[in-house]
């Protein structure tokens, strides 16, 4: 039977579902955990973080939660995400979380998929990232203005998993923007384009990736094959789209035939790298690179803007959005991210 708990513990509360339980060690939850007591209508302590527990208080605190009754301080928020970064289809089922939690969990899952498969890119690493990737359009599809969230939340450090997700908020929230009907498959499909666009950089010598100076004219070649190193890598996973393969290949392409590998033009650009080339190419300016400081939003999107090697639908799109203040105030996400490995860390692995 289902108690009736206050909403205002909400606030300082989550009401904890059996999955999100279910996903803890058994004998030791790395969370202090707390039972709605109706005779004070309080929340009073029932285990406390890395307690051992009995089968006995097991199943005491399984029962306070299938009853609606058990619950978690939102100050143990970066060890409770935890578990959800590594269970993210958990989102989709936790009514209790705040839509600025879940976009924090959602970036934090996907900075570390695709962390491990820019390290090694095959299709072990790339298959977690591709389903987590899904569980945020899944999110995202039932509101899109949802997107907000995650567009607010860049990262100004550059580095490959940071500017992976940089590119996919900005690229999906333009590919929401400038999409009339909104087919699930195809949002996926830009989606996971979006995430691995860049992964050829990881065949880039990190000299060249990390020169203050000026590249020379071989090293400058070296970098632009990163396009072509990426659509291969794509090319060789099972279940790859065009999208996924055009968006490596073609991001670095610009309107008037000034980019590469193919110094193509125009519409001969597909559409999902004509997005690709925006939202990357701004993810990057507004990041501190060895050879320049990171613009702000508002800079990097004006400067896009005036810029006819880019396709000024997007552009246009982007800087009205910035200007307007269309994702409100922009988060330190890096100290937002850091924060929370360190918390983690902090709080040690549950035994």
């Amino acid at each position: 039977m289902t108690r009736a708990v206050p909403q205002n513990i909400n606030e300082e509360y989550y009401q904890i579902s059996r999955e999100i339980l279910e996903s803890f060690p058994k004998y030791r939850h790395p969370v202090d955990l707390f039972a709605f007591r109706e005779d004070i209508a309080v929340l009073a302590p029932v285990s406390r973080k890395g307690e051992r527990l009995s089968n006995e208080k097991i199943e005491e605190i399984f029962n306070l939660c299938d009853e609606g009754c058990l619950f978690v301080s939102r100050s143990d928020h970066p060890i409770y995400s935890r578990h959800i970064v590594k269970q993210l289809d958990l989102v989709l089922q936790d009514q209790n979380l705040k839509e600025a939690e879940i976009a924090d969990i959602c970036i934090r899952a996907l900075v570390m998929r695709y962390t491990n498969f820019y390290d090694q890119p095959v299709r072990p690493f790339f298959e977690p990232l591709y389903n987590d990737a899904l569980v945020v359009t899944q999110y995202i599809t039932e509101d899109k203005h949802r997107i907000n969230s995650f567009c607010r939340r860049l990262f100004r450090k550059n580095e490959p998993a940071r500017h992976a997700l940089n590119t996919f908020c900005i690229g999906l929230w333009l590919w929401l923007q400038s999409t009339q009907e909104v087919r699930r498959k195809d949002f996926d499909s830009m989606a996971v384009a979006l995430l691995v666009h860049d992964v050829g950089m990881g065949k880039i010598p990190p000299f060249i990736l990390n020169k203050k100076g000026p590249l020379k004219t071989e090293e400058r070649e070296k970098m632009e094959l990163h396009a072509l190193a990426g659509a291969k890598l794509i090319q060789k996973l099972d279940g790859a789209t065009e999208e996924m393969i055009r968006a490596c290949f073609e991001h670095h392409e610009r309107m008037d035939g000034s980019g590469y590998p193919q110094h193509i033009k125009d519409r001969s650009i597909s559409r999902v790298a004509r997005i690709t080339a925006v939202a990357d190419s701004f993810s990057a300016m507004i990041c501190d690179r060895p050879y320049a400081a990171g613009k702000t939003p508002e800079v990097a999107a004006k400067e896009l803007a005036a810029d006819p090697r880019y396709d000024g639908e997007f552009t246009r799109l982007l800087n009205g959005a910035v200007a307007a203040r269309t994702f409100g105030e922009f988060l330190d996400m890096d100290a937002s991210l850091e924060q929370g490995n360190a918390s983690l860390q902090n709080a040690g692995s549950p035994a």
